[in-house]
């Protein structure tokens, strides 16, 4: 007997029950994991999952080696020393131990004042609460409607009692660079601490992130392909002088005895692995990047886009714009199944609030409400666009 099958018949019982996903545009929230990156984490929780504190035996041993391979692929990336990497699980803990590990000495010193952004991520923003509650004076800058700290306002709000200063290097919402070595060539003749949050430019920005004058850094692994739950703060040293860091945490000594616990050796390894292919692909991933933009800027244009910050200062891979009279949350319902995108930081975005950082630009609060963003890698596919474009204009249309 002759049996007869459709093309339906073919596919396979995953193909029915799978549909197709849509294009993932949430890259500032986390990252997609590298394949080189996912090997070299199950390498090392299946087969080398010795401890990298046992001394006594070859598991430990290697642990411990690749731990230092670590540090060292990293400190490549921003030109720093291997000793000068410490780990964490993220930028979150680098800020908080980067901002209240330097109260102690602040109250030392007498210098008690610091001066941040109005646009940093939550991750500093509450620490800073925490010391405004302890004696400290916070000083936050506002941005310029393009979304950039002035380097001039740095220079108005230093004190002789400044004890630090931080500011990220890439907004996590707007994309937007900000003027770090022009920062750095202010405090020059200053004592403060320069920390930066560069959660969104380790690995990217390059050329941002290697001046010396940067004494503190906070990185994240899931912003590079690497694991969620790994990143790193750098403390590089002025001359032979340390950073006069407390622990927040104790118990173990880990890390200098900055950050106790065993450490996570496999998701280390990951982000060894991902900070070393971020030096290594860099120009392609920018080209490619570049690319997605130009596409992306074309495909919407038809929609009048306001874009949120000064769009010649936004890195290659990320973008926040509003469209006249949309709101944000009818268009991520509009093309959900489409493309994955957001409208401000994953961090807050469980209970959304208009975005303090778009406030805190001047912008309107239409636009505010109506924003966007937008944030891909070297590896996105390009969405449909002529159909994201028709669904967001069918909704601009209702209201």
């Amino acid at each position: 007997m002759t049996v007869t099958t459709t093309a339906e018949d073919e596919t396979t019982p995953n193909e029915h029950r799978t549909p197709a996903r849509p294009v993932y545009l949430d890259c500032n929230a986390t990252t997609p994991i590298e394949p080189e990156v996912l090997h070299e984490v199950f390498r090392y929780m299946a087969e080398e999952y010795g401890n990298a504190g046992s001394r006594t035996h070859q598991y430990g041993q290697t642990a411990k080696e690749r731990v230092n391979l670590a540090r060292a692929e990293i400190a490549q990336v921003v030109a720093c020393t291997t000793d000068e990497v410490i780990f964490t699980s993220g930028a979150t803990e680098s800020d908080n131990i980067a901002l209240l590990g330097l109260a102690r000495h602040g109250e030392e010193t007498r210098r008690k004042h610091v001066i941040s952004t109005m646009i940093e991520h939550k991750a500093v923003l509450e620490p800073l609460e925490v010391l405004r509650t302890q004696g400290f004076e916070i000083t936050l800058l506002r941005p310029t409607a393009g979304g950039y700290i002035e380097p001039d306002a740095v220079a108005a709000a230093l004190r002789p009692d400044t004890l630090a200063v931080s500011v990220m290097a890439v907004n996590n919402e707007t994309g937007v660079i900000q003027p770090i070595r022009e920062i750095t060539d202010v405090l020059s003749s200053h004592g403060a601490y320069l920390h930066v949050d560069a959660a969104q430019a380790f690995g990217k920005e390059l050329t941002l992130l290697r001046h010396d004058r940067i004494d503190l850094m906070s990185i994240s692994g899931h912003k590079i392909y690497a694991p969620k739950g790994i990143g790193s703060l750098i403390i590089r040293r002025r001359g032979f002088k340390r950073v006069p860091l407390q622990p927040i945490v104790y118990g173990g000594g880990q890390e200098r005895g900055l950050r106790p616990g065993t450490l996570p050796v496999s998701l280390i390894a990951g982000l060894g692995v991902a900070a070393r292919i971020a030096l290594r692909d860099h120009d392609k991933r920018v080209r490619s990047c570049d690319r997605f933009k130009e596409k992306l800027l074309e495909a919407i244009s038809p929609l009048n886009p306001q874009v949120s910050g000064a769009i010649q200062r936004t890195v290659p891979n990320a973008i926040n714009v509003s469209f006249p009279g949309l709101d944000a949350e009818a268009a991520i319902l509009a093309v959900k199944d489409l493309i994955a995108i957001s409208n401000g930081s994953a961090c807050t975005s469980n209970s959304y609030e208009p975005s303090h950082v778009l406030k805190a630009m001047g912008l309107a609060e239409q636009h505010v409400r109506g924003a966007l963003r937008i944030s891909w890698s070297h590896s996105t596919a390009s969405p449909e666009w002529p159909s994201v474009v028709a669904r967001l204009a069918n909704v601009m249309g209702e209201f």
